[in-house]
């Protein structure tokens, strides 16, 4: 096997990637303050002190909207490489197959809606 002038440019920039995905990891172990005790420990948000207890009750409609959200951004997802597939097709049976799906996403909204997902409750009692 021959080395050539490519093979020394991939290995150059092979070594050039890993210096730049470990080099600031290094400096700031080498570089970086060695503080010990005092807050270091402690958990903090935006700079300011926590009160309180970590574990807060959140209410359950948080979780039931990121849920939705994710159910729904991963369909719309979906719809990006379709839509760039779409063009070079040819008859209706890939129109038909998008709007299949679409009709499903459009009938799940319709019966979230109707299941009151998308109401916001004042106040769930636990």
């Amino acid at each position: 096997m021959v080395f050539s002038w490519l093979h020394l440019a991939i290995v150059l920039f092979l070594l050039g990637g890993l210096l730049f995905a470990v080099g600031p990891l290094i400096l700031a172990v080498l570089l970086g303050p060695k503080a010990k005790g005092g807050d270091l420990g402690m958990s903090f948000e935006c700079g300011m002190k926590p009160y309180g207890s970590s574990w807060v009750k959140w209410g359950i409609s948080y979780y039931c909207y990121a849920l939705i959200f994710l159910a729904f951004d991963v369909d719309v997802l979906y719809l990006f490489p379709v839509a760039t597939v779409y063009g070079s097709t040819e008859g209706w049976l890939p129109f038909v197959k998008v709007f299949i799906f679409l009709f499903v996403l459009a009938v799940s909204i319709v019966y979230f809606w109707a299941k009151g997902v998308f109401t916001w409750p004042r106040r769930i009692n636990q």
